[in-house]
């Protein structure tokens, strides 16, 4: 009888002891997350070198033309500079502004 109970205890054991086991839960793998792409190497441009018997380009444009209004405010603003009287610098001022 020793004998038996000895066995159904172990059996029991050996049952109940996997039971046991299958209700822990162990974390699974962890996801590695890959380390992010290097970055595009830097683009190098080499500079234009400048030739010796190249000819210079110029800028031809002309400057702009300043506004009338603005024309016309410098030279009144010269008239009263140059000591003209109110009535004279009116008459300054148009003939310049123009």
């Amino acid at each position: 009888m020793k004998r038996f109970s000895l066995c159904l205890m172990v059996l029991t054991a050996l049952l109940l002891g996997q039971a046991a086991q299958a209700q822990i839960l162990l974390p699974g793998p962890t996801q590695v997350v890959p380390p992010p792409s290097p970055p595009p190497p830097p683009k190098l441009e080499v500079p234009k070198m400048p030739r010796i018997d190249a000819q210079p380009s110029y800028n031809y444009r002309p400057l702009p033309r300043n506004s009338f209004s603005d024309r016309f405010s410098k030279c009144l603003e010269d008239a009263a500079g140059a000591g003209l009287g109110p009535a004279h610098r009116g008459t300054y001022a148009l003939r310049c502004a123009n």
